[in-house]
């Protein structure tokens, strides 16, 4: 466990190497699972302005799921998620060349809104669990990613490099820096005690 501020970070996150292979596992951390996405408050007030524009996106089935259920729900555990369809597939995935992507994250590419999808998907395989006065920063190891490992591994690209992006988005530059600054040392330390 490496810490970062107020962030307790997995050695998994720095030590599994990763890279998402939609050819190979064709989206489908949005079709699986026991709940929707893990959503921010304020990502909840996101989903309802940005929601007409998403609208064209979606299939009748999940436009008509999302318009009866609602955007989010709260799980089992007490968080907000993303609304599912038939209690598996998120209500906000869309079917292409039989790969699972995003309706958020296709009108944010197409450039219909200026938010990407909730920072849990961009973050995905991490998975931050919040504490009273610190976050635990996981990896949540999960079959369906396979091929990433498979990918990550040929590409020689560790979790926390490959998701660089999302944890900017998440905690900031100066704190994606000062996660570099204590990698490396925890490497030479690790270095050195094996010498």
């Amino acid at each position: 466990m490496l810490q970062v501020q107020d962030k307790l970070i997995s050695l998994d996150v720095i030590e599994t190497a990763f890279k998402c292979d939609l050819n190979k596992c064709k989206g489908a951390c949005c079709l699986h699972g026991d709940s929707g996405a893990p959503l921010e408050e304020e990502e909840k007030k996101i989903l309802n302005k940005i929601f007409p524009k998403v609208k064209p996106y979606l299939s009748k089935e999940h436009l008509k799921t999302l318009t009866k259920e609602g955007l989010y729900y709260k799980d089992k555990e007490g968080d907000w998620v993303t609304t599912l369809y038939k209690g598996k597939q998120c209500a906000f995935s869309v079917i292409e060349n039989d790969i699972y992507y995003c309706a958020i994250e296709k009108a944010f590419m197409d450039k219909k809104i200026d938010f990407r999808k909730p920072i849990s998907c961009h973050l995905y395989p991490i998975r931050i669990k919040k504490y009273d006065g610190f976050e635990a920063v996981n990896f949540d190891d999960w079959k369906i990613c396979k091929p990433a490992l498979l990918n990550g591994k040929n590409n020689n690209l560790p979790l926390f490099r490959f998701l660089k992006e999302s944890l900017i988005k998440k905690y900031g530059e100066s704190w994606y820096k000062e996660l570099e600054e204590t990698v490396n040392e925890y490497k030479s330390q690790k270095t050195r005690s094996i010498s």
